[in-house]
């Protein structure tokens, strides 16, 4: 893979107003990203960038006036990282994700980040100072040749040793099962891996739109023959039966564990240590239209 381009901008301020149903902030310390991920949501981004480049190729690394009066966003919901990694290998560079978090340092803003990497613990110390802070990473499989034809991030079990860590240190964790590709996730194998380890299981399933519907067929076609004919009654003829079955069989594992199973809303609060609430999140439709959007509005 040859090697972003990158280029520093200037932004007139790093929160947006988002119409996620998570959070009433949007903060992206970058532009772009360069983990590479074949199944990227966030590609459709790039309209919205001026870049010729390939989505996955350039990096823009933002610069902002400093925060004045961060108090006012206490007990405001900010999503940091909703269509870019805030740890993508480049920030041990630039650093803007720390200066973000230093910047709100006090302010008693509610965070949540998104991830895909161990580059978060680096901020671990800072992350815990804010309250009722919560980190998730992204972890779609426990198959590391699977996650290596997909994404350019770091392993999957980097990625659930941070998990652990930051768990044990305290800080709420989600393990966010995204995206499921059918027959492919085992997402059973998932939920008993991080159960002892996270607060909270999301799950997501894999949908396709756009330039990279084609890119995730083709590889389906060539790596797994087998599953085409189900790729495509789900993709090319809009079945949906499978993830209605799939919804039945992970809530009976759920249930099997012990674990506590709901769609579409995860705001079931439980005392630290309890068992993992598992959060079915297929064709939220409000995360669909907001994805597609691409619009904020800056505050």
């Amino acid at each position: 893979m040859n090697a972003p381009v990158i280029q520093e901008i200037e932004v007139k301020s790093i929160l947006s107003r988002s119409n996620l149903p998570v959070c009433e902030y949007s903060v992206n310390p970058y532009v772009g990203c360069t983990h590479g991920c074949k199944y990227c949501y966030a590609s459709f981004m790039k309209r919205f960038t001026g870049h010729e480049e390939p989505w996955g190729t350039f990096l823009d690394v933002k610069s902002w006036p400093r925060i004045r009066h961060p108090e006012k966003y206490a007990g405001r919901e900010l999503f940091i990282g909703s269509v870019t990694d805030p740890y993508l290998p480049q920030e041990e560079i630039f650093g803007r994700t720390r200066e973000l978090l230093c910047q709100l340092k006090g302010s008693g803003a509610k965070i949540s980040i998104a991830t895909k990497s161990d580059l978060i613990l680096r901020d671990l110390d800072l992350i815990r100072t804010f309250p009722d802070a919560r980190v998730s990473w992204s972890v779609n499989t426990l198959d590391e040749n699977f996650r290596a034809g997909m994404d350019q991030a770091v392993s999957i079990e980097r990625r659930l040793s941070a998990m652990e860590t930051f768990y044990r240190a305290g800080v709420r964790t989600t393990c966010f099962v995204s995206p499921i590709f059918p027959e492919i996730t085992d997402v059973e194998a998932i939920i008993r891996r991080v159960k002892k380890q996270c607060n909270l299981i999301w799950l997501e399933n894999l949908n396709l739109r756009g330039s990279y519907k084609t890119v995730i067929l083709d590889y389906i076609r060539k790596k797994h023959p087998g599953l085409l004919p189900l790729y495509q009654e789900i993709y090319q003829k809009g079945n949906r039966s499978y993830w209605e079955m799939l919804d039945q069989r992970l809530k009976a594992c759920a249930a099997g564990e012990g674990l506590d199973y709901v769609t579409n809303d995860d705001s079931m609060r439980r005392p630290f240590h309890a068992p993992p609430v598992v959060v079915n999140f297929f064709y939220h439709e409000q995360i669909r239209k907001s994805a597609g959007k691409g619009g904020e509005h800056h505050a």
